[in-house]
Formats: structure tokens, sequence, C-alpha cells
């Protein structure tokens, strides 16, 4: 039997890269932590400026999973707290699902702080919208195939078919043939495509164009990695006549009585 109580693991969304886009709750834990994994290609070191002095700050990035599990159960075990920092929102793409059924198998605890993903940090950063009223009620997140294959039944030109508003993450490397499966799952050629590079980086922008210019526009800009690109079929749309049914006037709901006197929720 351990001499010390477990203590827990607790995996923490980092966010995009800008340090102030993290939660609180995920802050407090970081500084509270008797150790700090993260990964160092996508989460800048300016997070942990309120660790304490002492407590080993580790860069994930050269080591296998084995390695970073026997450091999260060595910490756990002797009754620490281990804050495992994920870039984003480690829902997405994230290696949770595995790391977790180590600490499982061992009986560690651990739990989940959600994050900022890239995708959202873009649309703010490009004031836009994926919903529009009146137009795309659904957000697709999703990635082209790669190296790591994608279901068949999640390829882009299938779910572009939908006409949802879409954000593509891990799919810089090959701009032109984003653009073919977008098109050719029925986007038209004008739909409005905003690309956010290293969004929450120093250095990082946002670039709007149109789907037909989207390879173009990326390569110019050098954009190959670290890119979300968010496909907006509702962003053309005219701001004073899709407007939310929630703030106008005649609309009746639980909250207020409208002009339409109609008893809604």
């Amino acid at each position: 039997m351990s001499e010390h109580p477990t203590g827990k693991v607790w995996f923490i969304g980092a966010g995009p890269g800008d340090p102030e886009l993290i939660t609180v709750k995920g802050q407090r834990l970081i500084a509270a932590a008797n150790l700090v994994l993260y990964a160092g290609s996508l989460v800048p070191r300016a997070l942990f400026e309120g660790v304490p002095a002492g407590v080993p700050v580790i860069d994930s990035a050269p080591l296998s999973l084995p390695e970073t599990h026997a450091l999260l159960r060595d910490c756990a075990l002797s009754g620490g707290l281990a804050a495992r920092v994920h870039t984003g929102e480690p829902s997405i793409y994230g290696a949770v699902r595995e790391q977790a059924a180590l600490l499982d198998a061992e009986g560690i605890p651990w739990d989940v702080v959600p994050g900022v993903s890239s995708a959202f940090a873009a649309a703010a950063a490009a004031k836009v919208s994926f919903t529009v009223p009146g137009g795309p009620q659904t957000f697709i997140l999703t990635r082209m195939n790669g190296r790591t294959p994608v279901p068949a039944s999640e390829s882009l030109p299938l779910l572009a078919a939908h006409g949802a508003a879409m954000a593509v993450l891990l799919s810089a490397g090959d701009p032109e043939g984003l653009q073919a499966q977008l098109l050719s799952g029925g986007y038209p050629p004008d739909t409005t495509v905003v690309l956010g590079h290293k969004v929450g980086w120093p250095g990082g922008e946002v670039r709007r164009t149109r789907l037909d210019r989207l390879a173009l526009t990326a390569r110019e800009a050098g954009f190959t990695r670290q890119t979300v690109f968010l496909v907006l079929p509702g962003e053309d749309m005219d701001a004073q006549t899709a407007r939310s049914s929630l703030y106008d006037p005649t609309f009746t709901h639980g909250w207020r009585e409208g002009s339409d006197n109609g008893g809604g929720e």
C-alpha cells in the first residue's frame, strides 16, 4: 500500500497559444501542481510563469507515451497533483483517452479542464460566426485524410454536402486538395473562407478569402502549418435581416412577452 494517499492527474486545455486564453480553473491548477507536463511544440512556456520554483515543468514533445505515463503516475502515487497541459481543447485531436486508460489501469484518478479550440480563437480574431439566423445552424469540425486515416463516411466531400459551417484542422499541408474536396462537396466557389494561422501566438494572423482562392491564399501567405480553415456559408448573409428571434421585440419567450402575443417558450 502506498505511503501517501493517491494524488490526481488533471488534463488541462491550454487554448490556442495566447496565455490569457486559458480558463481560471486551468490556471489555478497549474499554479498548484507538483508536476507540469506540457506539449512544448504547441503550448507557450509563458503559461507557467506562476509555477513555484522547484516544481518540474517538463516538455513532453520528445517523450513517448510510457515515459509521460511514468511521470504522471509517480507524481500521483506520491500524493501529488500532476497537470498534463494540452494545446487547445483536450477532447479534439488530443491523446487523453490513451493516457487515461493507463491511469485507470493503476487506479489513479484524473479529470479534464476544457480549453479554447483554435477554431473558436480564429473565429473570434476574424470576427465571424459559424451559425447565422436563417442560415447555417450546424457546425462541423474535421480534418483531411492524412498520415492517419479519416473514416470514409467522414470524407470532406460528404461533409461539405450538408452546407454547414465547417472548421478544418490539421490540413494545411495540402491546401489544393482541401479546396478541391470542399468544392466537389457542393460549397459554392464564392463561399467565405477564413484562414487562421498561429492565432494567439506572436505573429499570428487571419486572412479572409473565397473558397476558390483558398489554396492560392494559403500558398501566398506561407500558411503550411498550424492553420485552421473556417468555411462560412452564412457569412455573407445580410446582418440586418438575418437576426436572432430572441431579441426581436415581436417575439414572445419565457422571459418577455413580445408584441406578437404568441405565448412562445
